[in-house]
């Protein structure tokens, strides 16, 4: 029954997340420790490499769709693929509540950011792409040191640099997708994956990833599309309040 439950999960949780132009991994590391009572490091480990398979296959998607900006994505990626091997290795020393704490305030203000009037326009090339870097290593830091997918600072950050919601989410799936390599490579190494409980909410995840390009392809002709950027930084707002507990 377990089983089932799992891949139900994973199928929602791979539409919703892909939609948001996130990997999932706050929500399955939040599901594995709190529902399924595995250990921290447990969970963090099973949590990223769950979440892989997904992203890939939604970056795929929105590839195919031409909806990616390659020239943010990389330099998020280039700045951030450090940050993973950095927090990995740090991880055992920073206090958790430390960690969460900081990484809380950082989303909720990337968060309420989305609802400033975006000036992106008369912004430097030279000047996202620093900015671009900042929100990597952030988003690297949260991959390495505590398993979750970083999706938060990537695509808070892809919003105020000027990207519409559609592309911001294509984006945003393409740096998680090198980033969940990365976690997922450092995590392993560990041994700590617990294959039984992620292998299920991997497989639903896949399938959820299958479906949500398309949804969102749907979504960015509709009328009412701009609430969608409304409503992912509110998400990325209750993240930040979310991580801090």
């Amino acid at each position: 029954m377990s089983t089932v439950l799992l891949l139900i999960a994973g199928l929602l949780v791979g539409i919703f997340v892909i939609s948001m132009g996130g990997g999932g991994g706050a929500i399955y590391l939040g599901l594995l420790a709190s529902v399924f009572k595995i250990s921290p490091i447990s969970a963090a480990a099973t949590s990223i490499v769950t979440a892989l398979p997904s992203i890939f296959i939604g970056s795929w998607g929105y590839y195919r769709q031409k909806k990616i900006d390659f020239r943010l994505g990389n330099q998020m990626l280039i700045a951030a693929v450090p940050a993973v091997i950095v927090g990995a290795l740090a991880a055992p020393y920073i206090p958790v509540h430390i960690y969460r704490m900081v990484i809380g305030i950082i989303l909720i203000i990337l968060g309420i950011r989305i609802f400033v009037p975006n000036k992106q326009s008369s912004t430097p090339k030279a000047k996202s792409l620093v900015l671009a870097s900042v929100y990597g290593v952030i988003s690297g830091l949260m991959v390495g040191i505590a398993g979750l997918s970083g999706g938060g600072p990537v695509l808070a950050g892809l919003l105020i640099l000027g990207l519409d919601t559609f592309e911001a989410v294509a984006t945003s799936s393409y740096v998680l997708a090198g980033l969940s390599v990365v976690g997922a490579v450092m995590h392993l190494a560990g041994g700590n994956v617990d294959w039984q409980l992620g292998l299920p909410l991997m497989i639903g995840a896949a399938v959820g990833a299958l479906i949500a390009p398309i949804l969102m392809r749907h979504l960015s002709k509709s009328a009412h599309f701009g609430l969608v950027q409304l409503v992912m930084g509110v998400l990325i707002i209750f993240m930040g309040i979310n991580t801090m507990r």
